[in-house]
Formats: structure tokens, C-alpha cells, sequence
């Protein structure tokens, strides 16, 4: 059987048949359309040479074991954004699985080496707000305390929801059983964003995640009546806050690749006859590098303070959450460059603003890369995401290619 990545196209045109609506795909993680998805991705591997369970977190393995227990591993994940769009996560798993179809026929069902196929659970948060949960259960970074009375908007604890697939929280930790032979870890997404497109090339290699610093800024003015309070005499917090959310374009243009976001504006009292007295902001920082994250965060800091004090107001911070930086491995980025010249011509080195799974498995200290496909107009989580049917094919015949030069590599470490 050689590699057919028509039938990836197909595949995947397949799944947003049974799992999406008019509105996007819906296979978000521990509901029953999640797992009718992984029920059909089971009928797919039915003919196959592997082995097959689900792990103490609810992350899917698929084996083909080979004459090395050393193991290449394939990463992807199926689940989705409410209202998602059809190629964020189920691309990865199902140009994987194209990928497995191959090895197991070339090799007669005896590869080399172990190839394994994993799709994680839970990768997008979406309904618990817990990004990375199966990945993070895996490397050794989870949170079960902080993570199982989460709740959905409905009210339903991700810990109850977890045990009504047969996931047991407190058994997260036994995932890492997993991590057992592991020599390399390869991932394929959708860019989600506007660069590869924009540069007119359909792959891309992805250095590493982005870190990420993320915060609640209060200011503090005075509110007051906004019909007889003097402009001169105003501690207007609001004001403040927006010299603030324009200062941070200007932090970020420092630095190529770097992105600052105020995304949520909260006012207080919040009515149009009142002078703003409380203003609080999120701000989402991110960049690859780990000196210019703190660079950007102590000069938004500084300019907080410098605002706050033209207005006649106070500012505090309180941190959301952060991730530190993570590079990907050197080795893997050259042989990940290979293919992508091999399979399109050209190539483009680029961070990841969003979070993948991936970041945890270079976390748990396994060898890791990622290639990138174009998107269309920069769009992902989203009913209209998509990318060009040719490039969807060539980023299977890249992954395959990449999976041959990275198999290579492994067998060369004995």
C-alpha cells in the first residue's frame, strides 16, 4: 500500500460529514459527538497490524510495534472548538494514520522501529477550559487538583464528565507509562494563521510554542457624575487603560514575532453617566523567546504605572497564568526543513502563537517538531477554516517524509 493522501482529503471529509453541523464542527472533548468521532476512528484501523487502547487519561494509542521498541510517535487530536472548523486537530491524526498505513505495508507489518499513533484528549479546553489536558497528563504536567471541580457552563465537573467516558482523574499520573521508549514526536496542524499564505508557500516549520504571560490589570480612578465632573479634574480609569492598550502595540512591534492582546475590558461602574472609577483589562503576551517575554512584561508593567500616574489613578496586577517558551529540537527542525523543501520547494521557520500538544511532549523532554499548512485567510476555529485540497495532500507527503528522515535518525542512535 503506498501513501495516498487523497484519501486523507476523503477521510476528513468523511468526519465533518458525521460530526459537524451548519455551524462548524462539534466534537468537542467528553461529549457523545467526541465519542462517536474516536468510534469511527477505530472502524479505520480495523485492518491494520496494531494495537489499540486508550490510556489512564483518556489519550488514544494506536501501535505498530517493530523490531526496535524504540518508538517514533505521531500526534494529533480530534476533538474541536465548539463550532469549530474541519481541519484543526483532525488533520494531524488522520495524515498520521496515512502515515501508519504506509510503514505497516512497506515493512510487512515489522517496522524498524515501534510507530505509534496518538490522538490526546482534550487538547482544546474548550468546555472546561483546560487546554492540553491528555498531552499534559502524559508529560507529567498536569494539575488534578486545580482541574477536577472545573465546571462547564452547565454546571457538570470535568471530573464527572471524565468518569462518564471511563477516565478516573486521580488516575492521570499512571499516562506517563507512556512516555516508555519514546524517541521523537511528530505533529502536523493547520497554521491558524495568516503568514504561510501571505508569503504564498503551503508548509511551514514551526521553531517551538510561544511563551505566554498572561494578566488582570486593575486602575483604580475615582468615579464621578460625568455631566459636573471637570475634564482637568478626572481620575478616569478607563483612560488609563486604553493609552495602556495602544502602548502594548508598540511594545510588541519591538520584536519580530512577538504579539501583545488587551482582550477584555471590564468598567465600573459601567454606566454612560458616570466617570470610569474601575477599570480592569486582561493583557495575553507572547513570544518565543524567553528574555523578550519578560522584556515585554516589565515595560507594559512600567507603562501601566506611567499611565495610571497621568491620570491621577493607581494600577495593580494580578497574573492569570503563564508557560515558559518551547524550542523545538534542532536535529528535527533540519530534518522537518528537508522535507518541506523536498515535497514543496521552499521553506519558512516560524513560532506558534497558539498552544499544542506538542509543547508537552518537548516538555517531558522527547525530541519534537512541528510542521505547519497553510490556512486560508489566517482562519481556524471557525465554520469557514480551511486550506486548499493540493496543500492538504502535500503536508501528508511531507509528514511522511519527515517520519521516514526521523526513523532514520532513531535507528543511527543505537
Amino acid at each position: 500500500m503506498s501513501l495516498n493522501p487523497k484519501r486523507t482529503v476523503a477521510e476528513l471529509k468523511e468526519l465533518r460529514a458525521l460530526t459537524c453541523d451548519e455551524n462548524g464542527a462539534q466534537r468537542v472533548a467528553w461529549t457523545d459527538t467526541w465519542v462517536k468521532a474516536r468510534e469511527w476512528f477505530a472502524s479505520k484501523i480495523k485492518e491494520l497490524p496494531v494495537d489499540h487502547h486508550y490510556d489512564s487519561a483518556g489519550n488514544n494509542w494506536v501501535t505498530l510495534p517493530g523490531a526496535s521498541e524504540k518508538s517514533l510517535l505521531i500526534g494529533g487530536h480530534l476533538d474541536s472548538v465548539p463550532n469549530g472548523g474541519w481541519l484543526d486537530g483532525s488533520l494531524n491524526v488522520l495524515a498520521g494514520l496515512e502515515v501508519l498505513r504506509r510503514i505497516a505495508s512497506e515493512f510487512r507489518g515489522r517496522p524498524p522501529l515501534t510507530v505509534r499513533l496518538v490522538d490526546w484528549a482534550d487538547e482544546e479546553g474548550a468546555r472546561f477550559g483546560r487546554s492540553l489536558l491528555g498531552s499534559s497528563a502524559f508529560a507529567g504536567t498536569h494539575s488534578i487538583e486545580a482541574d477536577r471541580s472545573r465546571a462547564d457552563r452547565d454546571g457538570v465537573k470535568l471530573e464527572d464528565a471524565l468518569r462518564r467516558c471511563g477516565v478516573e482523574i486521580d488516575k492521570f499520573p499512571d499516562a506517563q507509562k507512556e512516555q516508555k521508549n519514546a524517541a521523537a514526536y511528530l505533529e502536523l496542524h493547520i497554521e491558524q494563521g495568516p503568514v504561510l499564505e501571505r508569503m504564498g508557500l503551503p508548509l511551514g516549520i514551526v521553531l517551538g510554542t510561544k511563551g505566554v504571560e498572561r494578566h488582570i490589570i486593575t486602575f483604580h480612578g475615582q468615579e464621578a457624575h460625568s455631566g459636573s465632573t471637570p475634564m482637568n479634574a478626572r481620575r478616569d480609569a478607563l483612560a488609563a487603560a486604553s493609552k495602556l492598550a495602544l502602548e502594548i502595540r508598540t511594545i510588541a512591534s519591538k520584536h519580530e514575532d512577538a504579539v501583545c492582546t488587551i482582550g477584555s475590558v471590564k468598567t465600573f461602574p459601567g454606566i454612560v453617566t458616570a466617570v470610569v472609577g474601575r477599570c480592569e483589562v486582561t493583557l495575553d503576551q507572547r513570544d518565543l523567546d524567553a528574555n523578550v517575554l519578560a522584556q515585554m512584561y516589565r515595560e507594559a508593567q512600567e507603562a501601566s504605572r506611567r499611565f495610571a500616574a497621568e491620570e491621577n489613578c493607581t494600577v495593580n496586577w494580578s497574573r492569570l497564568w503563564n508557560i515558559e517558551p518551547v524550542p523545538f529540537h534542532p536535529h528535527l527542525l533540519d530534518l522537518c526543513e528537508q522535507a518541506v523543501r523536498e515535497t514543496s520547494g521552499a521553506s519558512h521557520r516560524m513560532p506558534s502563537g497558539p498552544l499544542h500538544d506538542a509543547a508537552e511532549v518537548s516538555r517531558a523532554g522527547i525530541p519534537t517538531v512541528m510542521m505547519f499548512v497553510q490556512s486560508l485567510k489566517g482562519i481556524s476555529h471557525n465554520k469557514i477554516e480551511d486550506t486548499k485540497e493540493e496543500h492538504l495532500e502535500m503536508s501528508v507527503v511531507a509528514l511522511d517524509r519527515l517520519a521516514c528522515k526521523t526513523m532514520d535518525w532513531i535507528l543511527e542512535q543505537r
